[in-house]
């Protein structure tokens, strides 16, 4: 049976070296408006879902306890909404 050819191996550091390419970054930082705008949100659906605990049959909050189960999806909504700005945040 016939033998194989062995090859060889390159190192560690050759193959990192070649493989590197620089990345340009476009734009600068986010604006305090946006990151502001961003942890507002985040911060604003946490409140919603406490005060939804704490005080929601309560007499002064008789619309969030109409509302009912979709004060999860207004609470996470918001939540969600602030995170997904965090993807586009520098």
């Amino acid at each position: 049976m016939p033998k194989s050819k062995v090859r060889k191996k390159k190192t560690a550091a050759a193959a990192t070296a070649n493989n590197r390419t620089p990345v340009k970054v476009s734009g600068g930082p986010s604006s305090t408006l946006y990151v502001s705008i961003m942890l507002g949100l985040m911060i604003f659906g946490l409140l919603w879902l406490v005060v939804m605990y704490l005080a929601g049959s309560a007499s002064w909050l008789t619309w969030m306890d109409n509302i009912g189960a979709w004060n999860y999806l207004i609470g996470f909504g918001f939540m969600v909404s602030g995170l997904l700005m965090t993807m586009n945040w520098r």
